[in-house]
């Protein structure tokens, strides 16, 4: 089923339960979009997300931002810049670990784009610690039941035709955040059955589940053509799954949000607004998880929805 029929097939049965666009302050000038999940620390609750101005593209930064009001969030005063894109953030034994894409340039044109990866116990002294392979985006960590951490790859494929790969997710285990690396990240071994020939997608949000099963909350993409007027757009939608770590095994995935989900708002440029780019699930104290997404390249939204790991375990760790 291609991605443009799976999404018609679930917005006719979707159940929203609430929905809002958060708002940012501290920024002004600046769209906030794109952020990691909200996460309590030292006894606040903050997010880290990606500021851009409207009429730009490729020049951004990540900013944290503390949690004021019911999705409210002001900047926190003197916290560090990053120059990155899309942040996004794990729990890591007693460590913090934040990364996020660099985008690098060349004569003042793109030339390639890395994830790079900070750690540490303060939010305001997180230390620059490794970066992921050449061209590769939205790398994530877990925890595992074993001790030891698993990592979810994004390789992107060049296109070569009908029926081609466009991308692949893959996974790897390693014993200890200093075993991180660009070249361990590269050997990830894919998992099937995630994405069809001509989608691409990644995982943005891992949690360890008491089933010692992995919960992912990612994204899946592809390219759609516009039939009455030739134009390409992008549609980015919210996916679950549930990995099997030991026998590297996919258990199942599914939609579990689009743009239409969300309320109402601008997108960076017109084909782009079909895009819904996920954080990640906060659990409730009702059963259901807050699921948060960048919507357009402008905003964040919040919707609340079924818990999509039911049936699979107990998430452990919020992040």
């Amino acid at each position: 089923m291609s991605l443009q029929a799976e999404k018609a097939r679930f917005e006719a049965g979707k159940k929203i339960y609430d929905q809002a666009v958060l708002t940012f302050h501290g920024v002004p000038g600046f769209d906030v979009y794109n952020p990691s999940i909200p996460f309590i620390w030292t006894g606040g609750t903050y997010l880290y997300a990606r500021i851009e101005k409207r009429s730009e593209w490729a020049r951004s930064w990540v900013r944290l931002f503390r949690q004021t009001g019911p999705d409210d969030w002001t900047v926190v005063p003197d916290s560090m810049i990053y120059q990155l894109e899309d942040p996004y953030i794990s729990k890591i034994d007693d460590q913090l670990v934040m990364g996020g894409t660099h985008v690098r340039y060349s004569r003042g044109k793109i030339d390639t784009y890395y994830g790079y990866f900070y750690r540490g116990e303060k939010l305001d002294d997180m230390t620059y610690f490794t970066t992921g392979p050449d061209h590769m985006k939205d790398i994530r960590l877990v925890k595992m039941a074993s001790g030891h951490i698993g990592v979810f790859s994004r390789p992107r494929h060049e296109s070569s035709g009908p029926g081609a790969r466009a991308a692949d997710i893959g996974f790897t285990v390693i014993e200890d955040l200093d075993q991180l690396d660009a070249h361990i990240i590269e050997k990830a071994k894919p998992i099937d059955g995630l994405l069809q020939p001509e989608e691409w997608g990644s995982c943005n949000q891992c949690y360890l589940l008491d089933s010692h099963l992995i919960g992912v909350a990612g994204h899946k993409a592809c390219r759609v053509v516009d039939e009455q007027t030739g134009k390409t757009n992008m549609l980015y939608t919210n996916i679950a799954f549930i990995f099997d770590p030991d026998h590297h095994q996919l258990e199942t995935v599914k939609l579990i949000g689009t743009r239409s989900c969300y309320p109402a708002g601008p997108a960076k440029m017109p084909e782009l607004a079909d895009c819904a780019f996920t954080a990640g699930l906060v659990p409730r104290t009702d059963g259901r998880v807050d699921l948060y997404s960048g919507i357009g390249d402008t905003q964040v939204g919040r919707i609340t929805i079924d818990n999509p790991f039911s049936g699979y375990g107990r998430i452990i760790t919020p992040f």
